[in-house]
């Protein structure tokens, strides 16, 4: 990428297809945009230098007026930070927490009312502290811990998602200690757990559930896999009032899975969708449902370094790439059926020309039903790593199409030499909260096009 497409941005306009604006970093810093459309910064933080971005963030309006955002790490020593974001283009730290050990990794967090739960996933089976720890954050500026539910020990690596938006039931993608998956150390070892948060400060394990094959000596284990490090696992779950007897979730090298909660203690299989071995990676990292529509949203993780390493970045011609992410027919949910991958990003050829660190497709805004999250039923905001964000119309579910995006540049002290745009998350008046996985901190977006993001 020429020197001319770096842009430098100070809250000014740029003369240019790509017009942005961009808000000043902490420190003094101009943030920098590599490529553009429909698509402006408004506020940037690099939290205090402790900018490595988890997949999990969530957003808070408190009864003052404040809007207040929890922010999780991805990497030791730095686990949480909660920022001021009631002004966006001057977004305030007010509090930042430590892992509790080095080989615990804070990947994951959700709020609802006044109580934080954190996922604590730790680096190797059977290290101490794995599982997830319970805050009140009713003064967001001084957490205080009410509880840990302990998932460590034996195989397991504690926690690496949660889910949790009712203020009642947690949805954790855990290990266990009673829980000997099929192919240790450490593939196949984490599996949906709920537990019961209705009283924070004694969290109770009510049920659970793994796609059979995952535990040793079940029929069909060890379950067929890719190459990837971890093995078979549930990655990210979503369950909502709008059909509270249903959870959807993404199965790591295990495909889309629909489960039937009603009865929490016994959950039970409803449809199951793989992808394997039609696409070789994270398969499926995250499934997400849009309900009034009867889709799911699936995406499957990039992985490896640079663009030769997946394919959904050949750097060849646009026509030949393939890209993974899917919508999904769910109206026969016993049957999910894709309908068609997404389409290349528009820059795809350029952008990867000799870059290093992972391209396409991650996390995806998540629609969580709560009053500070957008509800997107036409659209689907993307975290894609050197991809940037991407938005997408999906108003014909048939045919996706790209109508934004927005590439920070290369934050300062990246190993990797590009962003790594990690999670996103989209308020409800719209704004979008995106991570860089390195050093790249919290970025505040807007959205420009003229087709509505809704």
């Amino acid at each position: 990428m020429s020197d001319t497409k770096r842009w430098m941005l100070a809250g000014v306009a740029v003369a240019a297809s790509a017009a942005v604006l961009a808000g000043r970093v902490s420190g003094g810093q101009d943030v920098q945009v590599l490529d553009a459309m429909n698509m402006r910064i408004v506020g940037h933080t690099d939290l205090n230098g402790k900018g490595d971005g988890g997949e999990g963030m969530d957003l808070r309006q408190y009864p003052d007026g404040r809007r207040i955002f929890f922010f999780a790490h991805v990497n030791a020593p730095n686990c949480l930070s909660i920022v001021d974001v009631t002004e966006p283009d001057a977004p305030e730290v007010l509090h930042q927490m430590p892992t509790v050990a080095s080989h615990v990794r804070c990947n994951s967090l959700a709020v609802s009312g006044n109580i934080l739960i954190v996922a604590q996933n730790t680096d190797e089976p059977g290290q101490p502290d794995g599982g997830a720890r319970i805050y009140d954050v009713a003064d967001p500026e001084a957490p205080q811990e009410l509880a840990f539910f302990d998932t460590s020990g034996g195989p397991s690596r504690g926690a690496h998602f949660v889910w949790f938006t009712d203020g009642e039931y947690a949805y954790l993608s855990t290990g266990a200690p009673d829980f000997e998956p099929a192919v240790p150390p450490r593939g196949d070892d984490q599996f949906l757990m709920i537990v019961d948060v209705r009283d924070p400060r004694n969290p109770t394990e009510v049920g659970r559930w793994w796609l059979p094959g995952q535990r040793k000596g079940e029929p069909g284990a060890p379950l067929p896999r890719t190459k990837t490090r971890d093995g078979v696992r549930m990655h990210t779950g979503f369950t909502s009032p709008e059909r509270p007897d249903r959870f959807y979730a993404g199965w790591i090298d295990g495909g889309m899975v629909i489960l039937d909660i009603a009865d929490k203690t016994q959950p039970t299989l409803v449809g199951h969708r793989s992808w394997y071995p039609i696409t070789d990676g994270y398969l499926a990292h995250t499934a997400l449902p849009i309900l009034s529509r009867d889709l799911v949203i699936a995406t499957h993780e990039a992985r490896g370094q640079g663009c030769a390493g997946h394919p959904d970045a050949r750097p060849s011609t646009r026509d030949g790439l393939q890209m993974p992410m899917w919508t999904v027919d769910i109206s026969d949910e016993r049957n999910p059926r894709e309908i068609v991958q997404f389409p290349a990003p528009a820059n795809t050829e350029e952008l990867c020309e000799g870059i290093s660190g992972a391209f396409g497709a991650h996390n995806i805004h998540m629609n969580r039903p709560t009053p500070n999250s957008a509800q997107l039923t036409q659209t689907v905001v993307a975290a894609m790593f050197a991809a940037g964000v991407r938005v997408y119309s999906i108003a014909d579910p048939e045919r996706p199409e790209e109508i934004g995006y927005l590439i920070p540049d290369a934050p300062p002290g990246s190993a990797v030499g590009v962003v790594q745009n990690n999670d996103v998350f989209v308020d409800e008046n719209e704004l979008i909260y995106a991570n860089d996985r390195h050093t790249g901190g919290l970025y505040i977006i807007e959205y420009t096009g003229s087709v509505p993001l809704r």
